[in-house]
């Protein structure tokens, strides 16, 4: 919840100084690059992977081993990354030039520039998932969520200091410094605390490396949906000034529930999953991720229905003000809408993705994944063709619920998660009630907002009266709760009194 608050308050920072125009186009496809290369030559997910072999290593009783294995990929992969950055310094631009061709000499530039500011930050960023996967390990999470807090105050703070003289090169800047102190030393700090040493090693003949890149290599060469989703979408929308920033704008703020339903469930499941796994308690592992699934779909139907009934006021509330325009935020709230239809199926498929992580199985998910890759890059650009910006979030909407829906299936025929498992009725109720709750709210915001256009604060409510919307978004909150409570009670879901009895309000 913390990380999602300060991550909201970078967008807004963001939002405030610069807008959205061609500079923070050029800042958004800055991150390209150098996540490219991570992803590439890391996999991406590295504390994932290491999750899995370290606790394979312990339920063999040999964790000093399992922390060798982890320091030979550690030494040998900064060396690999630090070149590589080097290396891609030079292609920064030409890189940037193929992937925004929509983008003026001027922001090729501007662009090139800021990548080759982010580009050493992956290194921080790979060395502090290495230390961080024994403390998830040792289910020690406080190190990992404050990662993104670190992270984004470091964002903040730079812009502060230096953006009058660097410009939005001062955020790229930050980025780097958020990643060296909020990944790297912060695991460092508390890998040391739990008494793991450092050890200078290159062992390429260890079978623990074996391990290591039989799970890897799938995560290098395989590339999923989720994470080339910014690159469809940013290929297209550099032809529009503005159309990235917004966006990645919407999709931050849809990236705030959804890191609360299906990321930190996910990365909170993936030791627990693991264990279970490598403990041959199959059944266990079956309806655990199951039932995390089912838990997290229902909760997104709920979540879905208030945030697009919501949209207006939330994107306003947020990004409202200072360079942020109007028209800015109709349209980045257009994008928020559409991408939250969709919540529940980037939660379902983060946890189908760890389940097959948890047993060590990363080839064929990447290798589903890349196939549909191929099926939904043509219709980014039909949906570009046909609806502009807009089409970009519903063919990534599309992509995703794919992409969660094969994971699911690829799981139960390998007999690992029973599709027959997961809570339909459950998920049923909670559907019924988000469309009941979400009607209500939405005609009650769409009143209020057409009844505050009529006062006289209605020509500077955008710039000057933000508390406006944090009204409308109270009454609205509070009529949805009402009518979703009380269709759930109605219908039989047990969630309300989860919900109250976990608040202590039972």
């Amino acid at each position: 919840m913390a990380s999602a608050l300060v991550g909201l308050a970078r967008g807004k920072y963001i939002a405030w100084i610069f807008g959205a125009g061609p500079h923070t186009d050029a800042y958004m496809a800055a991150f390209r690059l150098p996540d490219l290369m991570n992803n590439f030559l890391v996999g991406g997910a590295v504390s994932i992977t290491f999750v899995t072999i370290l606790n394979r290593y312990r339920e063999r009783g040999e964790e000093g081993e399992g922390e060798r294995v982890l320091f030979i990929v550690f030494n040998l992969m900064v060396a690999v990354l630090a070149i590589a950055s080097l290396v891609l310094m030079f292609l920064a631009a030409p890189f940037v030039r193929w992937t925004n061709p929509g983008f003026s000499p001027d922001q090729v530039a501007l662009c090139a520039h800021m990548t080759r500011i982010l580009l050493p930050a992956q290194i921080f960023l790979f060395a502090g998932s290495v230390l961080g996967a024994p403390l998830l390990v040792r289910k020690q999470f406080a190190y990992q969520a404050a990662t993104p807090i670190l992270y984004n105050l470091s964002i903040i703070l730079f812009g502060v200091m230096l953006h009058r003289r660097l410009g939005i090169s001062a955020l790229a800047i930050g980025a780097t410094a958020g990643f060296f102190f909020g990944s790297f030393i912060i695991n460092a700090w508390g890998a040391a605390h739990a008494g793991i040493r450092y050890r200078w090693s290159i062992d390429l003949r260890h079978p623990g490396i074996r391990m290591w890149l039989y799970m890897t290599l799938p995560l290098m060469f395989g590339f999923t949906l989720p994470f080339l989703d910014q690159y469809f979408a940013g290929f297209y929308a550099s032809r529009g000034a503005g159309d990235i920033t917004r966006l990645a704008n919407a999709k931050q703020l849809f990236s705030a529930p959804m890191s609360m339903l299906a990321l930190a469930a996910g990365v909170a499941s993936m030791p627990f999953f693991a264990q279970l796994w490598a403990a041959q308690k199959r059944y266990e592992f079956a309806t655990g991720v199951a039932n995390s699934v089912s838990r997290v779909i229902a909760l997104g139907f709920l979540a879905s229905s208030l945030m697009i009934a919501l949209s207006h006021a939330i994107v306003d509330l947020v990004f409202g003000g200072g360079h942020f325009t109007l028209a800015d935020v109709n349209l980045t709230a257009l994008f928020f809408a559409l991408y939250t239809l969709a919540l529940f199926a980037w939660s379902a498929q983060a946890i189908y993705a760890r389940a097959f992580y948890a047993a060590g199985i990363t080839w064929l998910p990447m290798l589903a994944s890349t196939v549909i890759l191929v099926v939904a890059f043509p219709l980014y650009g039909l949906g570009y063709n046909a609806w502009g910006a807009a089409g970009l979030a519903l063919a990534s909407d599309f992509g995703i619920v794919l992409q969660a829906a094969t994971l699911g299936v690829l799981l139960h025929q390998r007999r690992m998660v029973s599709l027959a498992g997961l809570d339909y009725a459950e998920m049923g109720r909670c559907l019924m009630a988000a469309l009941a709750a979400g009607g209500v709210a939405g005609m009650l915001a769409w009143s209020l907002d057409l009844l505050v256009r009529h006062l006289p604060l209605a020509a500077t409510r955008h710039h000057a009266h933000s508390w406006i919307d944090g009204a409308i978004l109270a009454a609205c909150v509070a009529a949805w709760t009402l009518i979703a409570k009380w269709t759930l009670e109605k219908s039989g879901s047990a969630l309300p009194r989860v919900a109250l009895r976990k608040l202590g309000l039972a």
